[in-house]
């Protein structure tokens, strides 16, 4: 093996290990090719090699014109759940923090009636909020709440309480529908995520019901990089 391949393995086993072992959070700066080269003695093309597979591998992340970053960790959901950000969050070891955006309680229109199941003009409770992840955006909610389906929602102080988890904890349900896909984000929600507007986005929708009641829709819009739908099942049998 000559000493450049075996040199690239020494470079890439190295900030792995400094990685996974916690010394380089995530978040942390690699060092700069440049300065690898000279930490090394060795050309950019070894450097290239060693950190392309850790690259590939989501350890690190490279921005242009700003370096290399340790790359913060995704949070994994199974797609047939429905999940507690903060809890998921919190469960990562990252920091959750929230933020409440907007609330209202009107009678809904004729969009918000439709997604409901509701007529026009029944009460709604309407949320905005802004999920935190290590003091990063993480998620915009955008959420419809029946308010006949779930009347206290009316009393709790939703800038204190996200919405879903108090609806996972106070409000039973039977059925859910998860609507998964992609979208680019809007100049408003690259605002509130501080995302380029056009960045790519992974979107749930989900509707949940009590019976025949709806009791809420809900929009997760969340940056493409920070994600991830898991579902793990076995075959239907005959």
């Amino acid at each position: 093996m000559s000493g450049e391949a075996s040199l690239h393995r020494r470079i890439r086993a190295e900030v792995q290990g400094r990685i996974l072992s916690g010394e380089w959070p995530p978040g942390h700066r690699i060092p700069a090719e440049h300065e690898l080269m000279a930490a090394y003695g060795c050309s950019r093309m070894t450097v290239n090699k060693a950190l392309g597979p850790l690259t590939e591998a989501g350890l690190i992340e490279r921005r242009r014109r700003a370096g290399s970053f340790v790359a913060r960790p995704k949070i994994h959901s199974a797609v047939l759940d429905i999940p507690d950000i903060a809890a998921e969050v919190a469960g990562r070891g990252e920091a959750y923090a929230y933020e409440l955006l907007a609330r209202e309680e009107r009678p809904a229109d004729t969009a918000e009636a439709d997604a409901l199941d509701l007529p026009p003009g029944a009460p709604v409770l309407a949320l905005s909020c802004l999920h935190r992840a290590g003091g990063r955006p993480f998620a915009l909610e955008e959420r419809l709440v029946n308010l006949a389906a779930a009347p206290d929602a009316r009393t709790v102080d939703f800038a204190a309480t996200p919405p879903g988890s108090w609806l996972l904890g106070h409000v039973p349900w039977t059925e859910a529908e998860h609507r998964i896909g992609a979208a680019a984000a809007t100049r408003s929600t690259a605002r509130a995520l501080a995302i380029p507007a056009g960045a790519a986005c992974l979107v749930l929708q989900r509707r949940t019901w009590r019976g025949a009641d709806r009791i809420t829709e809900v929009r997760m819009t969340f940056p493409g990089e920070a994600y991830d739908l898991v579902a793990r099942f076995t075959p239907s049998q005959a």
